[in-house]
């Protein structure tokens, strides 16, 4: 799974990346504990075709949920069943968007232990989540305020990830970036594809300290180096 990860990339430089010319993010900050239910940066394109960047809570939300309240749990989603799960299915065909990181966290577990380790892009720069997103307001209120979530899709972990975790976020690289935002595109056969773990040498694999294991601390010293054992 994803469960964490950095952003420390302002919005204007995420969107010059993407060529996003309607940026509708205010600067969230450093933030080098991103976790579940927090304010996070995605692109998506909107229905007139034009690509923004907006901000999302991470945990997914259907249309048709009665609350918000189950987001929490649904900061992920399989890439192997995500056509099969109703909450997903039309989120994947319809409105797909990315997620920007500058790395996440995964955790070992040894007996009782976890052990967090942070994995990065090797060339620096940044990682490019695929991600799913949603429009929720409540039942019946039709002035009430909307509330945007997304997801991050994950795949099987590659060779660096491996050791740690069975599971990773899927990385999608620069060439997939068109089609996976382009609405136009529905068919799973020309999605679902895209649904890979990254080749082994895209992440540079660091053991840090447990800091991070609760989500109160957020700072740079979270990405120190620290010996695993």
């Amino acid at each position: 799974m994803c469960g964490r990860y950095i952003a420390t990339t302002p919005p204007a430089d995420l969107a010059a990346e993407l060529g996003v010319t309607d940026v509708r993010a205010g600067d969230l900050g450093l933030r080098f504990n991103v976790a579940p239910t927090d304010p996070v940066y995605a692109v998506a394109t909107g229905s007139d075709g034009e690509r923004r960047l907006g901000t999302f809570r991470w945990g997914l939300v259907p249309s048709w949920s009665k609350d918000p309240s189950g987001g929490a749990k649904m900061i992920n989603a399989r890439a192997e069943t995500v056509m099969d799960k109703p909450a997903f299915r039309t989120a994947l065909q319809r409105r797909r968007c990315l997620i920007p990181a500058d790395g996440f966290y995964e955790w070992l577990r040894t007996g009782d232990e976890r052990r967090p380790f942070h994995l990065a892009p090797r060339s620096g720069g940044r990682l490019w989540f695929a991600g799913l997103w949603e429009v929720w307001r409540p039942e019946g209120d039709p002035e009430a305020e909307l509330l945007r979530t997304c997801t991050i899709i994950t795949t099987e972990a590659n060779a660096t990830l491996a050791p740690i975790h069975d599971r990773m976020p899927v990385i999608l690289p620069a060439p997939a970036w068109d089609t996976w935002l382009d609405r136009s595109v529905s068919a799973p056969g020309a999605i679902v594809p895209l649904l890979q773990p990254a080749a082994d040498d895209v992440l540079v694999r660091t053991p840090v300290s447990k800091l991070v294991n609760n989500v109160r601390n957020d700072g740079p010293e979270l990405l120190e180096p620290a010996n695993p054992f």
